[in-house]
């Protein structure tokens, strides 16, 4: 219960308990259980979606479908404290300024976000925005409950899966108390809460399976492994294939 709790903190902006005292081991203990947490996060903005878009509607209060998707997309980086968005920033930063491996990890370190990392985060959040409004209404709430899901478990599968490439770091903790049994069960309860959604839903889970391992081999060969920042990038990217996935018609 300590490693979940420890997660939810960390990950989120979600304190039920503040941990103030933690062991190495239960922050990096606390990888099991990230899809959990992602779980927690997608009741939340599924039942948000539900109020904006069922309830209130239901009693004759419209709001305009263009603030509610703004809304939705802001959730994630309200209720994580853009700690996946940063880590994306620092990666693109880090991945496409061109020079050595060193220099490459020093940027991505760097607290200051270059013009790489800006530009990458305006795109993505206009691409987010995009999928967001093309999900149908009917679809929106069960594709805001599985996105944080399928996207928090792909990060295990890249912790679990790839090299870290510092000699030490916050992300180390992850890889070095995860294994593959750890995967597996994660991926075991993640499909359990996400494959009873649909077809859409599986497609979403393989669509950020085949990314996710595209993606960390590019910047394995790049780095030499992954990082932290890597773990927010990936997470932030499968979000948006998840809304992407769930754009699509399904004739059966």
């Amino acid at each position: 219960m300590q490693a979940f709790l420890i997660g939810l903190q960390f990950l989120t902006r979600i304190c039920v308990v503040k941990q103030t005292v933690w062991t190495e081991e239960d922050f990096g203990k606390s990888v099991r259980f990230f899809p959990l947490i992602g779980a927690v996060l997608g009741c939340i903005y599924s039942v948000v979606a539900m109020m904006l878009l069922w309830f209130l509607p239901s009693f004759g209060i419209f709001i305009p479908h263009h603030l509610t998707h703004v809304l939705f997309v802001a959730m994630p980086i309200i209720l994580t404290g853009g700690i996946h968005c940063d880590g994306f920033m620092d990666t693109v930063d880090g991945i496409f300024s061109g020079r050595d491996r060193e220099r490459m990890l020093e940027i991505m370190k760097d607290s200051c976000t270059g013009a790489f990392g800006v530009v990458a985060f305006v795109l993505l959040m206009m691409f987010q925005y995009g999928a967001v409004s093309d999900v149908s209404m009917e679809d929106l709430p069960v594709a805001l409950f599985v996105m944080p899901i399928i996207s928090r478990m792909m990060m295990v599968f890249t912790i679990t899966i790839y090299p870290y490439a510092r000699k030490e770091g916050m992300g180390k903790a992850f890889s070095e108390y995860t294994n593959k049994k750890t995967l597996g069960v994660v991926f075991l309860y993640g499909l359990a809460l996400v494959l009873p959604w649909g077809v859409n839903a599986l497609i979403a889970v393989l669509v950020s399976l085949l990314f996710t391992m595209c993606f960390c081999n590019y910047v394995t060969k790049k780095i030499g492994g992954v990082t932290g920042d890597v773990y927010g990038a990936v997470c932030t990217l499968c979000e948006l294939l998840v809304m992407i996935a769930f754009t699509c018609k399904i004739p059966f």
